[in-house]
């Protein structure tokens, strides 16, 4: 078989956690199978160069904080190589550029555009364990990009997928996906299997265990994903195109805390208004979830909306500068909301799921601001002070009611 893993940063945080990492691949190596394994920079190492770069410049090009970041990624393969070599068996790091990844021009947040496999294909026919950086490309001007956050995930999909990889598996610091962030929820367990669509919708909503664009190639490119614990042998979440969901309403929550709301006030009740405010934000590259308008009153209506906190202040001060553009009276913005979500491919055929939702927090007292559905997800705007406390009370609503439910499903 052919494996690729994927290490995260605190799967290598330090020598003990690289030496127990590079005992997990020479053990899958051991087994017969041909192993490429994505390593992340070590623990906090990319905030460190974030830091150091800033310190010297606040401005710092991008081109350059490319260049400088994507020396994490090739200091953990470094590493990885040298301990497997204690270890005795073979093995070769490589940068991002010596895998063959293409991206985008971005210096930053870079998309791949390609992979050209021969220098990874040919190290395997040598039977070397192939220790790739991620978070890395190239793009055509030969010079170095990172792909963004959490993106050591999205290099990890793509290499299998071009591989035509058996199983690629994705280690992190917990033991696969749980229905709902353990560390917030105190009930919240681990699921055996989520489909494709479901992972897709909860990574996009918060769910911080794998990025959104790995899901999205693993699917497009049919690849066997599992997220599992580097820690310990636990078996851990299957990701695929199909499960069981007959017995469940939902497969599990998420929270997003990186959220801001934005209303426009006033508008005029005509064609195109809405067309003008968010291709405003689309060429601004800023990116728009909940939408709510309300109905027409005196030829004005309003429009709220919401856009990641980061994004706030560009947003706003587009908008401002297209006032009369797009003609409002007022802008308001509130960033200390957060968006909670319950995804569930079972919500199609069971009726009910938004009502035993709002009663959950009705019954907490919580006030719901905005709420969004599509046929597997809904997801509410609250305030930002009730939104651990409003994860707990909708997972206990969903899941420690239907204990018996749960234990059918996974």
């Amino acid at each position: 078989m052919l494996i690729v893993q994927k290490f995260g940063g605190s799967s290598v945080a330090d020598n003990e956690r690289v030496l127990r990492v590079a005992k997990r691949i020479t053990d899958t190596y051991r087994q017969g199978n041909k192993v490429v394994a994505v390593l992340s920079a070590q623990g906090d190492t990319t905030d460190d160069l974030y830091e150091k770069a800033y310190s010297v410049n606040p401005n710092a090009s991008k081109r350059e904080l490319a260049m400088l970041l994507s020396t994490g990624e090739q200091q953990s393969v470094a590493l990885m190589s040298m301990a497997i070599h204690g270890l005795g068996y073979p093995a070769v790091s490589l940068t991002g550029i010596q895998a063959g990844i293409y991206s985008s021009s971005a210096h930053e947040n870079a998309r791949i555009r390609r992979i050209e496999p021969g220098r990874i294909q040919t190290e395997l026919d040598k039977n070397n364990i192939v220790l790739i950086a991620g978070f890395q490309g190239v793009n055509r001007y030969g010079d170095i990009t990172t792909l963004g956050r959490g993106a050591s995930d999205t290099t990890a999909a793509a290499i299998a997928a071009v591989l035509g990889a058996d199983l690629c598996e994705i280690y992190t610091d917990v033991e696969g996906v749980y229905t709902a962030d353990p560390r917030v929820v105190k009930n919240a367990r681990k699921i055996g299997e989520l489909s494709f669509d479901e992972m897709l919708e909860l990574a996009s909503l918060g769910a911080k265990v794998l990025a959104t664009r790995s899901v999205e190639m693993a699917k497009k490119y049919h690849v066997k994903l599992v997220v599992r614990s580097s820690f310990t042998d636990a078996p851990g979440t299957e990701i695929k195109e199909e499960c069981k969901v007959e017995n469940t309403f939902i497969s599990g929550l998420a929270v997003d805390k990186d959220v801001a709301s934005i209303s426009l006030i006033g508008l005029r009740d005509r064609p195109g208004i809405a067309f003008r405010i968010f291709s405003l934000l689309a060429k601004e590259r800023i990116s728009v979830d909940i939408i709510l308008q309300s109905i027409g009153r005196d030829n004005t209506k309003d429009i709220s909306f919401t856009v990641a906190k980061s994004d706030l202040k560009q947003a706003l001060a587009a908008l401002e500068t297209a006032k009369n553009a797009i003609g409002f009276t007022d802008i308001t913005h509130n960033a200390g909301i957060a968006k909670l979500s319950v995804v569930g491919a079972g919500m199609a055929s069971n009726p009910g799921v938004a009502s035993k939702m709002f009663e959950a927090l009705s019954d907490a007292g919580i006030n719901i601001m905005m709420i969004s559905t599509s046929e597997i997800k809904i997801s509410v705007l609250i305030d930002a002070h009730d939104a651990d406390r409003a994860a707990n009370a909708v997972h206990d609503r969903f899941f420690m009611e239907n204990e018996f439910e749960f234990a059918e499903k996974f």
